[in-house]
């Protein structure tokens, strides 16, 4: 297959482009810098400018872009950076794909379970409807899957990769790691919030799963077993062969990393689960937190 990827130099892109070139895919990097051989293809998102002959006739397009969310503290700046970032990429890609002769059988957007908000012990499925629009993270994800939207008016199939905590050599769990290897983690507040998470080798597994059958629609890429924050520290900290009983008071952490970003990244309790993916025949590998740290601790 012939795939597109814009964002494919960050965490997730940087892995998903290894697994499809290890099975023999052919793999065109959207990049911002000027392109250094046939496997990539210069872009601008800011400026809405995409080299429409790298997306003809691909078999999937990825789009991946954005500004990370947990980078940096909440400011006005980097706010609308994270939500500008998204929807240029988003729209320069779903207009060149719109204008195109040979559309892609398959577009596969970036988006996040930030789209339900704090929902605290609810049950969450691609079913549920999104969360209070004065929460920032909503914001974001439904204007991101709105930006996308106009695909589906041209018969492209459009599948939103709302993702959760990705378990990996990387990411989230990679600035969470070094407390708990040194016995520092615990409880974050009262530990009761539901985080959902999904290891790295399943995310990539269902990314390529809905590229190779070409489905649509929003897909929940977390996995079956979400865990308290309370259990989820026990968890990590018991694979690591350290204790987990440093609990991290509430205020403690919303001084660190500002009250917004601590409450949307740390305390939101949102209780998702894969109904559509797993109703599309997907099988994980790691449906359980203690069978993922072998391969996410060791990999």
């Amino acid at each position: 297959m012939r795939i597109v990827i814009g964002g494919a130099s960050g965490f997730l892109g940087t892995a998903l482009v290894a697994r499809l070139e290890a099975r023999g895919d052919e793999v065109v990097r959207l990049v911002r810098r000027e392109a250094s051989g046939p496997q990539e293809s210069q872009w601008d998102p800011a400026a809405g400018t995409v080299d429409s002959s790298a997306l003809e006739g691909a078999d999937a397009i990825v789009n991946l872009g954005g500004v990370g969310i947990g980078d940096k503290r909440w400011d006005d700046d980097h706010k609308k950076a994270v939500l500008e970032s998204r929807l240029a990429a988003t729209g320069t890609l779903a207009k060149a794909v719109a204008d195109l002769e040979r559309k892609p059988g398959v577009f596969v957007s970036a988006s996040a379970i930030g789209f339900y908000g704090n929902r605290g012990d609810e049950t969450l499925t691609e079913e549920s409807v999104a969360g209070p629009e004065d929460d920032f993270l909503v914001k974001v994800v439904t204007a991101w899957e709105e930006a996308a939207l106009a695909l589906v008016q041209v018969g492209v199939p459009l599948a939103f990769l709302r993702t959760g905590l990705v378990l990996g050599d990387g990411g989230v769990l990679g600035r969470m790691l070094l407390p708990f290897k040194l016995g520092l983690g615990g409880k974050m507040g009262d530990g009761q919030q539901w985080w959902s998470w999904i290891s790295l080798e399943d995310q990539i597994r269902a990314v390529i799963h809905i590229i190779d059958n070409k489905l649509s629609g929003a897909f929940n890429l977390t996995a079956p077993n979400p865990a308290r924050q309370v259990d989820f520290a026990k968890s990590l900290a018991s694979a690591l062969g350290r204790p987990a009983f440093l609990p991290t008071p509430a205020f403690a952490l919303k001084a660190v990393l500002g009250s917004e970003r601590a409450q949307a990244l740390v305390f939101t309790s949102a209780r998702v689960l894969p109904q559509a993916l797993r109703a599309s025949g997907f099988e994980f590998v790691h449906p359980k937190l203690s069978e993922a740290w072998p391969s996410v601790l060791d990999g």
